[in-house]
């Protein structure tokens, strides 16, 4: 094999954004996460506060969303949630572009929208995923977005929320690797549900990756490693 797994594990933000979670599944998640040593907890963000104490003396980072999962806030509201998550023990923020701006072509709207959230958090020393939702997109706009990302310092680009009609390809990752450069990251979520998965997207430069079946994935790792 040619990778451990703690390798593996630090590249999952385990996903705990479904609206049908409780209290208690939130809190099961977050031990869990630290259990199987993941990179991060992503969390909806009324938890997140609960989720950064829960956390607090591992290395699993707590991590939320922005203008999720459409992206269709106004850049103050993406404001305000970014400087509350923050203030609530943020370490990542997964924040979704202005879907509807994008189609429109109107790039120094996307720009300002991603730099409002992005410069504050970094002031912070916080970082930033922003979430293209690819399923909607051309391959023109996508290119665009990484091209964007990379100008106003994004940590990385992500292929979707999870929620949309798709979510992560193979074809997707290759182009958004291609067109980003090599310090803005590249994030697969949606649909990611085997170990098989996690390894090609890690083949093609993936460095993270959101998922729900992380104990599956995980234990399935160390089954392979000989590592129980």
């Amino acid at each position: 094999m040619d990778y451990t797994y703690n390798e593996i594990a630090k590249m999952v933000d385990h996903s705990l954004l479904p609206p049908s979670l409780t209290d208690e599944d939130l809190e099961y998640g977050c031990r869990l996460a630290v259990e199987y040593n993941c990179a991060s907890v992503c969390i909806m963000p009324y938890y997140l506060k609960r989720c950064a104490e829960i956390l607090q003396g591992s290395t699993v980072k707590a991590s939320t969303t922005i203008g999720f999962p459409h992206g269709g806030h106004t850049t103050a509201i993406k404001v305000a949630e970014a400087e509350r998550a923050l203030l609530d023990g943020c370490q990542e923020l997964d924040m979704v572009v202005n879907i509807s701006k994008v189609l429109s072509g109107d790039w120094d709207y996307v720009r300002q929208d991603l730099k409002s959230v992005i410069d504050p958090a970094h002031a912070r020393y916080q970082k930033v995923k922003v979430i293209f939702e690819n399923c909607y997109l051309k391959d023109e706009h996508k290119v665009r977005l990484c091209e964007i990302c990379a100008e106003v310092g994004a940590d990385w680009v992500k292929t979707s929320t999870g929620f949309g009609p798709s979510g992560a390809t193979i074809e997707d990752v290759k182009l958004m690797r291609a067109h980003s450069p090599a310090h803005v990251q590249v994030k697969a979520a949606g649909g990611i549900r085997e170990l098989d998965q996690l390894l090609a997207f890690r083949a093609l430069g993936v460095s993270r990756v959101g998922a729900s079946r992380t104990k599956f994935i995980l234990e399935e790792c160390r089954r392979l490693l000989g590592e129980w």
